[in-house]
């Protein structure tokens, strides 16, 4: 499980999530097991923790 420190960085990875990059530069959240739109980012750079799409590994998405 990710946790934040408090210290502008996480331990550990995100998991179930995948993040992708618009056309427009906007980053998003997507849940990996049912496909559905999650929260969209307003500042600058991606989300941090969470694998970009396609990642490489692939899970089952059950």
């Amino acid at each position: 499980m990710a946790k934040n420190t408090g210290n502008d960085f996480r331990r550990g990875a995100v998991t179930g999530r995948t993040q992708f990059q618009h056309d427009n530069g906007d980053w998003q959240k997507r849940d990996e097991r049912t496909g559905q739109f999650m929260e969209k980012k307003s500042s600058p750079g991606p989300f941090k923790g969470v694998a970009k799409e396609p990642d490489g590994r692939d899970t089952n998405n059950s």
